[in-house]
């Protein structure tokens, strides 16, 4: 895992719109997408190191790109509920240049429901609400 460098001049504080997303009610196989979005409230470029899945049904992407100050970037989360039933919780470790939380959890919850005779794959875009 990647670690945020040492040197304090390089900090910045970044403010999470959403931390927590629940997703609600999906058939067990549908994929969804759940994109987390920040913003850098300090006055030095963040920098997100790192975006990790707590396990293998979630692949985790984020803004690579220095996010200028006052500017958005965003980690998305794809999920394969394929393998699970009822009730999830999941979540992403996430590391950034900030200097007072420079790990952050973000998660997200829903339901897994059975829908006998279906083997279809949804993609679903969930952007939390601002």
């Amino acid at each position: 895992m990647a670690k945020t460098s040492i040197d304090s001049t390089s900090f910045t504080t970044i403010k999470w719109m959403d931390s927590i997303v629940n997703f609600g009610s999906i058939v067990k196989g549908e994929k969804i997408t759940i994109k987390f979005r920040c913003i850098n409230t300090g006055d030095k470029p963040l920098i997100i190191t790192s975006a990790v899945p707590g396990c293998g049904c979630t692949v985790a992407d984020y803004t690579k790109e220095p996010i200028l100050p006052g500017k958005e970037g965003a980690i998305t989360a794809s999920f394969n509920s394929a393998n699970f039933s009822g009730e999830v919780h999941k979540y992403i470790t996430v590391n950034t240049n900030t200097k007072n939380a420079p790990e952050t959890r973000l998660s997200f919850t829903g339901l897994i429901t059975e829908e006998i005779g279906s083997n279809k794959t949804v993609e679903k875009q969930l952007t939390p609400k601002k």
